[in-house]
């Protein structure tokens, strides 16, 4: 039950961190930033690890490849949202 939450936490911080540095953050909640950042950080630790990402630490470089899976995530839904990229 505490890794749930350390991972709902976890996500909520990168996916407000990707969304600063997406500029959309004024655009979405604390949901949608909880969302993309487990999203993000799902997608990116089974590109990442190989498929493994329970295995992975909480360190400084999971969490930046967490960071970047959520940028990622967040692009991809702008371009499919808007139709471009902000």
């Amino acid at each position: 039950m505490i890794n749930f939450l350390i991972w709902l936490v976890v996500g909520g911080v990168v996916g407000w961190l990707a969304s600063i540095i997406m500029k959309t953050d004024a655009q979405q909640g604390i949901f949608l930033n909880v969302i993309v950042g487990i999203v993000g950080a799902f997608i990116a630790g089974l590109v990442v690890s190989g498929g493994s990402i329970n295995n992975a630490p909480l360190n400084i470089t999971s969490f930046l490849v967490s960071l970047v899976g959520a940028v990622v995530l967040l692009a991809i839904v702008n371009l499919v949202r808007r139709g471009r990229v902000r």
